[in-house]
């Protein structure tokens, strides 16, 4: 990384911080609020995880709750996971799930080189935050490949976040800055992209978030998978 752009990347610390807070805000609470999933793309469609029992969020007393049974009286959403890789209860194996070697490649080798960032790990983050699919949307309002929020798109500079080359670009850029953050720590960069720098700060680690906690397991999985190419 050369000298500018570590001193660029250092300056966008304190400004990407506050505005990833706006991607996984609920995650830097005490319970996981709801990001709609972007849905499985192309194989990632599994028959159980389509017949998975739905799970209800509401107010009880005061206190967020969450049953696999609605309650009978009261508001309730059908809480879903913040990204792809983010469903606690998700049935795809990790393990052996088919990986995309050859997707946006010219795109992720640049952004990589860009800002020092291995392209095995920008893999596994596109990979687990939308399953490389360009057109993924939460209702949260996090957009594309590496679901970036609009207000932390604008921070780093990207015009265009639903298109993919500038998406990947912002998005690998905010990842270097996790990694200059967490002393290049994959595990506590990957938890700050799900859960906001702030959140790991605050628990000096990993944020005790089910999702969270799932999250970092299953990017480090993919990260050595396509490191080794399988």
């Amino acid at each position: 990384m050369t000298p500018a752009n570590k001193t660029a990347l250092c300056a966008l610390l304190l400004i990407a911080s506050a505005t990833c807070g706006a991607k996984a805000s609920a995650q830097a609470e005490n319970h996981p609020e709801a990001k709609s999933a972007p849905g499985p793309a192309n194989d990632h469609a599994n028959p159980s995880a389509a017949k998975k029992t739905k799970v209800y969020k509401y107010k009880l007393g005061g206190t967020t709750s969450f049953s696999d049974i609605p309650p009978s009286t009261g508001h309730y959403v059908v809480w879903s996971p913040s990204c792809f890789a983010c469903d606690v209860g998700s049935a795809v194996d990790w393990q052996s799930t088919r990986l995309h070697l050859e997707k946006f490649s010219l795109l992720i080798e640049s952004a990589s080189q860009k800002y020092a960032v291995d392209p095995a790990l920008v893999r596994a983050v596109i990979h687990a935050e939308s399953g490389f699919n360009p057109a993924a949307k939460s209702h949260k309002g996090a957009i594309g490949l590496m679901q970036l929020m609009p207000a932390t798109a604008r921070t780093l500079g990207v015009a265009d976040a639903a298109a993919p080359s500038s998406n990947i670009q912002g998005g690998v850029r905010y990842l270097a800055t996790l990694l200059e953050r967490f002393k290049g720590d994959i595990g506590l960069a990957a938890a700050a992209y799900n859960a906001g720098p702030e959140a790991v700060a605050k628990y000096a680690g990993i944020p005790p978030y089910a999702e969270t906690r799932v999250y970092v397991q299953r990017v480090k999985i993919l990260h050595q998978r396509y490191q080794l190419g399988s």
